[in-house]
Parts: C-alpha cells; structure tokens; sequence
C-alpha cells in the first residue's frame, strides 16, 4: 500500500506528498519526480475506513507514510504492477488482478512500477477508530474487522490472491459511480467487499509469490534496459546470460515477475512498438525500420507486426498518413 486516506491525526505522511485539492469528502493527493507524476484521490466512507484511488505514471515513489494507529490496508491492482521492496532486501511484485491485504506497520518504503504506470484502489482501515465508530454498521453483517485483520494478518504477514469473480466485480463497479451517490455507494460495496473476504478461507484462496534478491532485481533491470537499446541485435537467452552473469532460469523466472511475461513476449512486443513509432515519426523505409528493431527479413517483420498491431506496416503507415491529412482538413 502506498498511502491510504485524507490528512488526519492518525497519520504522518512525508515529504512526498503535497494536497492538490481538498473538499469535504475528498482530498487529491500528488507526488511528483523525474520520471512522472502519481495522483491519489481519497474519499472518507466511514468513520476510520478512507478509499483512494491510485494513477501514478512513474517509475517509483518513495514512501514516509506512518500511521499512529493500527491499520488494516486492502489493495487491489487494477492496471500496471507494483514492485514491493520488503524487510530482508528482497522484493516481490502485484500483478492485474492481485488483491493484498496488509497491515502498515513498515514505514519509509520505496514502491516500484516497473512498466512506468499503476492504476488501482487501496481501502485503508483504522481499526479502533473504525471499530469503535461504525460496529453498530458491520454488526447486522456479522463483519468483525478485528477477527478480519487477525485472519489475514496473522504474525505481520500479507496476505496476497487473485480475485475471485465477486470481488473482481466489486472493483469494476467501484470505477464507475455516479458522482451524485458516490459515498453511498462506497458504503454498500466496502461492506459487501468486508463480508465476501470473511468468507474466503485463507489457506486454499491465498497465493504465495516469490521473493526475489535485490542484486537478481538491479541485473534484470539492466538486462531489460539493454535489450531495449540494442533492438537491431539478434540475442539469445544464452547471450544474456552469460553477459550478465546470471543463470539462465533465475532471469527468466525474475524477468516475468518484474514485466509480467517473458523475455521474449516483452522484446517482440517493445520491437514492434518501436516500429510503429519509426513509421510514424521517420522516413526511414519499411525495409530499414525493420533492421533496426532486428529483422533482416522485411516479410518476417511485416508479419511480426501485424500480430501485434492488426496490420501490415504499410498499412499501418498509410493509416497514419490518412489521419494526419484528416486532422489537417479539420483544424483548416
């Protein structure tokens, strides 16, 4: 979890993070660096219970957030992935779709996104607050948040699972509210989402993700880096491992965790989008456009991109053409 909530006493926040915006039931949060910008905007449902929604186009942010009270964080990664630096120096990732249920009791964290973007929401529970000022409105429920945080957070530990269709649901409806029952309508899906998770039985619905070492983390990273900067070269597994200096199954396991597939799905993928930008922003030819994202064989490359992008590169490039002539006829 990177923050959860409106500025309040329980909470120290940092440095980092400055208020945008603020309202009654609303405050914008932003953090800003060199590599983008992260925007957070938290919504007080309960006494004690903050929802927020999370947009950071960056590649990292360093956390102070502290609470002064015990807390009881859900969050659920929507689009991009969250890379996790955790206590002994190593780290672990969130994929689409992964749900986290955390204590925050870990101050000072840096959080990474390795695809320079995450979108998702976090729910950030004061316990005794929220205990004590909204039981009266889990009780008819029988939600125990006490027992809930005690369940999925047993020894300080995370509890990390894909979501199920329920909650999956949940989280679909909970991006689109209309604006003019929005409280409210966080209310019923924070309840709803409360009693679904006192229902899932910990030890067959979590998932246990692979911590990686830091060093195996930097070298990987300097492997995507260098992969990206040398498109026009024809590289094997073999190569880079021997490079870097890394076992063969140790980068593949450790590249897919940080990008979420593999070597080769992300290098024909970057390729082609590295194409599609040549084609639209050069007049390099189709033929020389391919040998510099690796393709010696302009027909292998036309079909490449048309897996990845729907058409051909000339077609691609034509449609390009047709609609900046259209952008032109409307502007003139």
């Amino acid at each position: 979890m990177i923050i959860a909530g409106g500025y309040d006493k329980h909470v120290f926040y940092g440095n980092s993070i400055e208020i945008h915006r603020q309202d009654e039931e609303c405050t914008i949060f932003m953090m800003k660096d060199d590599s983008g910008t992260g925007v957070m905007t938290s919504y007080d449902v309960f006494p004690g219970i903050k929802l927020m929604y999370n947009d950071f186009q960056m590649k990292s942010c360093f956390s102070e957030f502290r609470p002064y009270a015990q807390m009881l964080t859900i969050d659920h990664c929507r689009e991009g992935r969250i890379e996790c630096e955790v206590q002994n120096g190593s780290y672990m990732y969130l994929d689409e779709g992964d749900l986290q249920i955390s204590t925050k009791n870990h101050p000072d964290q840096t959080f990474g996104f390795p695809l320079n973007e995450y979108r998702g929401i976090t729910i950030g529970i004061y316990l005794d607050e929220a205990m004590t000022a909204s039981a009266s409105i889990f009780e008819p429920f029988s939600v125990d948040l006490r027992l809930l945080c005690a369940k999925f957070c047993n020894e300080d530990r995370s509890f990390l699972m894909r979501t199920t269709e329920p909650i999956r649901q949940i989280f679909t409806e909970l991006y689109a509210v209309p604006e003019l029952i929005r409280i409210p309508y966080f209310r019923i899906k924070i309840i709803e989402l409360l009693l679904i998770l006192s229902a899932v039985d910990v030890s067959e619905d979590g998932e246990s993700r692979p911590y990686f070492p830091k060093k195996q983390v930097e070298t990987v990273k300097v492997i995507m880096d260098y992969i990206r900067n040398h498109l026009d070269r024809h590289m094997t597994l073999q190569d880079l491992s021997s490079r870097f200096h890394i076992s063969q199954t140790a980068m593949k396991l450790c590249f897919k965790a940080i990008y979420g597939q593999s070597i080769y799905a992300y290098l024909r993928k970057y390729r082609m989008e590295r194409a599609a930008y040549l084609l639209r922003h050069s007049d390099d030819t189709i033929t020389i456009i391919a040998g510099k994202v690796g393709y010696s064989n302009p027909s292998k490359f036309a079909a490449a991109f048309k897996a990845i992008k729907g058409m051909t590169p000339a077609m691609y490039q034509k449609d390009v053409v047709r609609m900046e002539h259209t952008q032109t006829d409307w502007s003139g």
